[in-house]
């Protein structure tokens, strides 16, 4: 049991014996003037869970540095946290909806200490895997790192990194257990011990992989704008950023960016999606394309009191490292070839192609697809006179808008592509 789960006159009661702190933790109990006289421990039914006191464990993270940041956070996954039951709220135990067949055959199949020690926001397991390098920041026990092992296949390749070794020493555990149950002759999957702002010290190859992903991770760094920019070297040109996080409606204050619990709950450092468009703009990337969004309904007494009405969502997004040159808008067709997918590939909230049916896509998504790892699953007639255009146009949303927004304005979904030939509609 750590200090943040009792009330401060309960810390009074309770000595170095029956607190599990590291010496760091000692350090803010002292501070708080709390005695470690020897008491003995009353009133703790056996299971009960105790409302944390926030408050009393709040330290000045960030007028320390983005150094005291990571440590807090470090501290918090590999000390604190021992399964996903000692999350004080769900934003990072939300659980994903509509996931494929093989996804879900796959995440069946994953180890259940693995299982247990998953502290995430969303599906990070994009489309069109098999053969691909990829990449997952702040991989943790290594849950992801095994499904997208399963669906990339032998000839494709896995690596997470992560700071905390703890998770770390979970996820290497069950490597061979993995690559047995998958049928690969050998691990194609391995994890590095590292900072997600750092990646280039931890070995991470330049213009290497085909696909990044994280998992409620990028709010956790003091510097997202760094970690952006470290995935943008790292990922081949025509690449993605495949990523969960937690963002909030309005800049989080000074006071809950103080906070060291909340800060591990992914809420003190959540950006606003205003904040992801400006950096992925600065760094490179195209801009955020919405794939799902979702609230996040914090109940928990003490933190409701912290946040006020401050609102907090989870969002899948994808950004894209693209090329200088644009391709031209034009009509493309869906061959129906991604696995799991053979009707319909859902790229993001407005665009949804339909098997063999063309589609009138813009400058930015035929370069997306003729660019990336989609390209053989397309066939393209770009630049020239496209039937698709002048046919069926389902209301379209705008892929890049604020998530907030999105979930007030969400419209019926519509069956045709992003601009669909009449044939298909």
């Amino acid at each position: 049991m750590s200090a943040c789960h009792y009330t401060s006159s309960e810390l009074h009661k309770l000595d170095s014996k029956h607190l599990r702190l590291n010496q760091a933790q000692w350090e803010i109990v002292k501070e708080l003037g709390i005695n470690r006289k020897k008491r003995t421990r009353r009133g703790c039914r056996a299971g009960r869970r105790k409302i944390p006191t926030f408050v009393n464990m709040a330290t000045t993270t960030e007028a320390n540095g983005g150094n005291q940041i990571i440590a807090d956070v470090k501290d918090y996954y590999g000390k604190v946290l021992k399964s996903s039951d000692d999350l004080k709220t769900p934003v990072c135990c939300t659980r994903p909806l509509n996931m494929s067949k093989n996804v879900r055959d796959a995440l069946a199949q994953i180890h259940e200490e693995v299982q247990n020690r998953y502290y995430g926001c969303g599906l990070c397991i994009p489309t069109c895997l098999e053969g691909a390098k990829v990449l997952d920041l702040g991989s943790g026990a290594g849950r992801d790192c095994y499904l997208l092992s399963k669906l990339v296949g032998e000839n494709g390749h896995v690596t997470g990194i992560d700071m905390t070794d703890e998770q770390l020493n979970v996820a290497r555990k069950y490597k061979d257990f993995h690559s047995q149950l998958f049928g690969h002759k050998s691990s194609n999957v391995e994890f590095l011990f590292g900072y997600i702002e750092k990646l280039t010290e931890a070995g991470i190859k330049e213009n290497f992989f085909d696909i990044i992903v994280s998992n409620c991770v990028v709010n956790l760094s003091p510097d997202k704008k760094t970690v952006l920019q470290e995935a943008f070297r790292a990922l081949k040109e025509g690449g993605e950023l495949y990523f969960s996080d937690v963002y909030a409606d309005r800049p989080v204050s000074e006071d809950l960016r103080q906070n060291k619990v909340l800060w591990g709950e992914c809420l003190s450092g959540a950006l606003t999606w205003t904040d992801l468009v400006n950096f992925a703009k600065e760094v490179g990337f195209s801009p955020p394309r919405l794939v799902s969004a979702a609230p996040i309904d914090i109940t928990n007494p003490e933190i409701v009191k912290l946040v006020g009405d401050m609102k907090f969502i989870s969002v899948t997004c994808r950004l894209f490292k693209l090329p200088a040159n644009k391709e031209p808008s034009g009509e493309v067709i869906y061959e129906g070839t991604v696995t799991d997918h053979p009707d319909s590939l859902n790229m993001d909230i407005s665009s949804t192609f339909k098997a063999n049916c063309p589609s009138y896509v813009d400058s930015t998504m035929a370069t997306i697809l003729k660019c990336s790892r989609y390209a053989d699953d397309f066939t393209f007639n770009t630049g020239g006179p496209s039937e698709a255009k002048k046919a069926c146009q389902p209301q379209k949303l705008d892929c890049t808008m604020d998530p907030f927004v999105y979930l007030e304005t969400k419209p019926v979904a519509s069956g045709c592509g992003p601009k669909s030939s009449g044939k298909c509609c």
